[in-house]
């Protein structure tokens, strides 16, 4: 009873549509595109279909899946302060932990804000192990791996830089 040329969208699942009737009334001219995000063999091989990737964000299963990934993401931050699948953060992973102590500075990405994070941590005596930087825009984030425990002065002190957000001590 429809108009003929019409373009059929199924995002709920394949087996809600008759694949031989939409191959059928894709040939006839009858239905001009079908498209899916559940193909199987007969729809990802049927000429004016088109097949795209089931993203399933909304689906029981994801939903679990979406939560638990948020709670690992969650507690990678907390404990370690990894950030992964930020939407105004940058990535960044420096793994566990496996010194002293570990610092997180958020701060905006301007030229010598490193030299100053850095050159407080010398000034307090304090070595680097490892260390890094990723900026998104106008705003950077850099995790400092340190062999010495940070001292509460020395977090006063970054935190006072122009520039710096937040400072977090993560171990």
């Amino acid at each position: 009873q429809m108009k003929d040329g019409v373009v059929v969208l199924n995002f709920a699942r394949d087996l809600l549509v008759d694949d031989d009737a939409m191959a059928e009334a894709l040939k006839s001219g009858k239905v001009a595109r079908y498209v899916t995000d559940f193909p199987n063999p007969k729809s990802v091989n049927m000429k004016g279909a088109i097949a795209i990737p089931h993203l399933g964000a909304s689906t029981e299963e994801s939903e679990d899946n979406c939560a638990r990934m948020a709670v690992k993401e969650i507690m990678d931050y907390l404990e370690n302060g990894t950030i992964k699948n930020s939407v105004n953060f940058p990535n960044c992973d420096m793994g566990v932990c496996r010194v002293a102590s570990r610092v997180a500075v958020f701060h905006e990405n301007i030229p010598n804000m490193i030299g100053q994070i850095t050159g407080i941590l010398a000034s307090a005596g304090m070595n680097i192990s490892d260390m890094t930087n990723k900026s998104r825009d106008k705003y950077a984030y850099t995790l400092l791996d340190l062999e010495t425990k940070v001292d509460e002065v020395t977090i006063e002190k970054l935190a006072a830089i122009k520039g710096v957000c937040r400072v977090r001590v993560v171990k």
